[in-house]
């Protein structure tokens, strides 16, 4: 099977990593090998070595920093990461000041020669406040600001890149299995069609 480069964001809370997971025991399940790479596998290196309470605001700075460890990692996907695994990463885009990741992520899936799969992932404003006071999000070094999904939600629907390969899916309402069985059928048909 040609290996996909998945792209799961949307608001924090929204399930992103839930998803991620579903997905990658999905391709498992066929025997295929997968690496779940979280956007807090990239944040918390830094996150760790800073004050940091899931509320407050962090200091500006910190994102160039992240965006160090993030350039390693792709460069790492890029290079060494067996071009037959899968990859799906996690990530919450504000559409300002990271407009430049998924094009980067797409580079690094045509340099693996793998199918591009950017998935967008939506979900109602009051079960994100639900979600996102869950314990084991604090344990992560993940925002559990119960406000912030209605401050983000004012702003607008979470960042789209517009791409046309991209799946909007809202995932209010649905399990996490049923969200990575239709990302995994988008893929299936992004393969096939890319096929000669």
């Amino acid at each position: 099977m040609q290996s996909g480069l998945f792209v799961l964001t949307g608001f924090p809370g929204t399930g992103k990593l839930t998803v991620a997971r579903s997905l990658a025991g999905l391709l498992q399940s066929q025997g295929e090998t997968v690496r779940v790479v979280d956007n807090h596998w990239i944040n918390n290196p830094v996150f760790g070595l800073v004050e940091e309470d899931g509320v407050t605001p962090l200091p500006s700075s910190i994102w160039d920093r992240v965006g160090e460890v993030a350039a390693s990692i792709i460069r790492t996907v890029e290079e060494l990461t067996p071009k037959t695994w899968h990859v799906i990463f996690t990530a919450y885009l504000d559409g300002e000041t990271d407009t430049g990741y998924l094009p980067r992520l797409e580079a690094a899936s045509d340099i693996r020669h793998s199918v591009f799969v950017p998935v967008r992932l939506l979900c109602d404003v009051d079960e994100l406040a639900r979600r996102i006071v869950a314990p084991d999000r604090r344990k992560r070094m993940k925002s559990t600001d119960p406000e912030e999904p209605f401050r983000l939600a004012a702003q607008g629907e979470p960042y789209d890149s517009g791409h046309a390969d991209g799946l909007s899916l809202d995932i209010t309402n649905i399990g996490e299995d049923f969200a990575a069985t239709q990302i995994l059928d988008h893929f299936v048909r992004l393969k096939e069609r890319a096929s000669p």
